[in-house]
Parts: structure tokens; sequence; C-alpha cells
């Protein structure tokens, strides 16, 4: 395995951590917690820094194993849609920001993961309400998917673009400490 792969590997089990840990502390806020969307960030970030596959597992296993350890969110429809939201957010900012490396490129890719991995929710919810007979409906997809996630979309545009930046910060800053030693020799 090359280097780059350990890295990615190790920071996707880093990411799924933190994925099952944060819903623990948002989930006390009461009424208010869920709607911060906890398992979205780390998704994000495992997407936009290890790319595409990567963000894509991780998202998809967050939800599944959160119900396995913690018996939330139920399984089913909720966990098994999330899980394929949330593979879409991984995949899609992963593979539109890989390349990139800019806050407009940044900003592309999360709003396209957004797109699309609530159309992929509400598609999943759609067909897995459908199977016990039940409807969703467009109105229920925007209350849910759009209205009730109001708070965690802001959290994610502030957090995630902030995130992003400190660590090309460190990054930056890390290469000039090198350049520097070995001038120095």
């Amino acid at each position: 395995m090359r280097k780059e792969q350990v890295k990615n590997l190790i920071l996707s089990a880093m990411f799924l951590a933190i994925g099952l840990v944060l819903p623990l502390f948002t989930g006390r806020i009461p009424n208010f917690g869920k709607m911060l969307l906890p398992m979205h960030i780390p998704v994000f970030l495992c997407g936009l820094i290890c790319g595409g596959k990567y963000g894509a597992l991780v998202g998809f296993l967050v939800p599944l194993l959160s119900f396995t350890f913690f018996g939330s969110p139920a399984l089913y429809p909720s966990a098994v849609g999330m899980s394929f939201e949330l593979a879409t957010y991984g995949a899609i900012s992963g593979s539109v920001y890989r390349e990139k490396n800019d806050t407009a490129w940044l900003y592309i890719a999360m709003i396209a993961a957004m797109f699309a991995g609530r159309i992929v929710w509400g598609v999943m919810r759609a067909v897995l309400l459908g199977v016990e007979g039940k409807l969703f409906t467009f109105e229920m997809f925007v209350a849910t998917a759009i209205i009730e996630a109001i708070p965690g979309i802001v959290l994610q545009f502030a957090l995630i673009p902030a995130i992003m930046s400190a660590l090309q910060y460190v990054k930056n800053r890390k290469g000039k400490k090198h350049d520097k030693i070995s001038v120095q020799k």
C-alpha cells in the first residue's frame, strides 16, 4: 500500500469515528441538535481531504454503524436513506474538489454535493416509504430536506471552509519551515 493510501485510510477512520461521536454531543440539544446535521460535517471533510471514494465509503457507513452501536438514527427508513445521502455527499464533494485547491471550488463542491445528496435522500425516502405503502410528498421533502436542515447547512458553510482554510494554512506553514531548515544547512 502506498503512503498516500495509508494516510487516507487513517484519516477516513478518524472521520468515521467523529461521525459516530459528534451526534452524541449535538443530540443533547433538545429539538435542535438533530437539525445541526452532525454526521454530515465529517463526511464532507473526508471527501474533501481524502477524495470521493473515501468520502463515499465513510458516508455510507456512518449512519449504519451509528444505528448498530447507538440505536440512532432508526435503521429503517432513516439510517438506510441517510447512508445513500451521505455517500453522495462524500463522493461528490471529493470528486469535484479533489483537483482544486481554492475557496470557490470548495463552495462549488459543497453546493453540488448538498444538492445531489438531498435529491438522493428524497428518492430513497420515497422508495423506502413506498415499500410500506406510505407517501413521501414534495412538501414533506421540502420541510425535512431543506427547511429543517437550514441550521445544519449554515453550520456547514461556516465550519467546513474555516477548517479547510486552517488545514491549508498549516500545510503551507509546514512547507515553509522545511524550506528554512534546508536553506540553513
